[in-house]
């Protein structure tokens, strides 16, 4: 049997950067398999087929002995578990092509919809993601003990710390920041103690709106919500409003609009109703504005908040809230 040892030496070399502790390369079968050959050979091949056998072995210790003194040795017994992805690398990390990875559809969108904002005026703002009771509630009007905060039942630390239900928690802080006039958008993560199923999840993403200036009225808030809607569903459409309670606003109003998708013809984004009960919103509070050092006698302002990811499901037609957090690749490989 003969062998191209030049074909060994090369195969040898590419698995001795490979293994933890380089010299076990001198027991490897293709070595053993050589020497074991030698016996089915003439007595006057041996010497020569030895001295080529002897030579690639010493052209391996070479190479031993350089990865040795590089120190690029013992990968696996030196791994540290605890450490980034980049102390342990024996080579630069891969990245991904568009091939085999995407964007998530929440982060997608929600660049989409800052961007909408941004052309009305609006600057954006993140959340928190623990807060404490006096920007969860006090700072929104809502009293010690009133039944208003049983709504949102949320995560609380054993001191006290609050998982944010809604980003109206920065509504105080941006009133106090700046002077009017004032155009907020704020877009986080928020927290709820809910019963998940595909239409409710304990953690989600809102919205939230805050425009303060002298002479602003409900006309403004619905003109702005409409041109939003508009623009991010790429449709003209129609809205209606209803009275409702909400502490921080005054008047406060749930508003609906009509179903993009099939024009109210009904359809089963809409429940087959033709309108889509979407947010709340409305006047923001004169107690609020006084909280956030703003005299409501001169300004007033709006406010409204809507969840993101009821946004993108619309949008895209998703029937399990559930899909965004799952990591499922089937579900996100449709957004690639």
């Amino acid at each position: 049997m003969k062998h191209d040892i030049s074909a060994i030496e090369t195969v040898l070399k590419t698995r001795l950067s490979q293994l933890p502790v380089p010299r076990d390369i001198l027991k490897a079968a293709e070595l053993k398999e050589l020497y074991a050959s030698m016996k089915a050979m003439a007595p006057d091949e041996r010497p020569v087929f030895g001295k080529q056998i002897n030579l690639l072995r010493n052209h391996l210790e070479a190479a031993i002995g350089e990865l040795e003194a590089s120190g690029a040795t013992g990968a696996i017994k030196e791994l540290d578990v605890t450490a980034p992805f980049e102390v342990n690398a024996t080579a630069p990390p891969r990245l991904l092509t568009s091939e085999e990875g995407s964007r998530h559809p929440l982060s997608a969108e929600r660049e989409k919809v800052a961007e909408i904002f941004a052309r009305m005026g609006f600057t954006e703002y993140t959340s928190r993601e623990l807060d404490d009771d006096y920007h969860m509630f006090g700072a929104l009007n809502f009293p010690e003990g009133h039944p208003a905060r049983d709504v949102y039942d949320t995560f609380i630390t054993e001191d006290g710390l609050i998982a944010p239900a809604h980003t109206s928690t920065m509504q105080n802080r941006i009133l106090r920041a700046f002077e009017p006039p004032i155009r907020a958008v704020i877009i986080d993560r928020t927290f709820r103690n809910e019963d998940v199923d595909a239409r409710h999840e304990h953690t989600f993403n809102q919205i939230e709106g805050v425009y303060v200036d002298k002479n602003i009225n409900v006309g403004h808030l619905l003109a702005t919500l409409k041109a939003f809607l508009e623009s991010y569903y790429e449709t003209n459409i129609e809205f209606r409003i209803q009275p409702f309670y909400f502490p921080f606003v005054e008047p406060g109003f749930e508003f609906a609009l009509s179903c993009p998708f099939c024009r109210k013809k009904g359809c089963h984004i809409c429940s087959y109703q033709g309108w889509i009960e979407l947010l709340g919103c409305g006047m923001i509070h004169p107690n609020v504005l006084r909280e956030g050092g703003i005299d409501p006698a001169l300004y007033s302002g709006f406010a409204w908040g809507v969840g993101l990811d009821r946004l993108v499901m619309m949008k895209h037609d998703i029937e399990d809230i559930r899909h965004f957090q799952s990591g499922k690749l089937d579900f996100l490989r449709q957004f690639s």
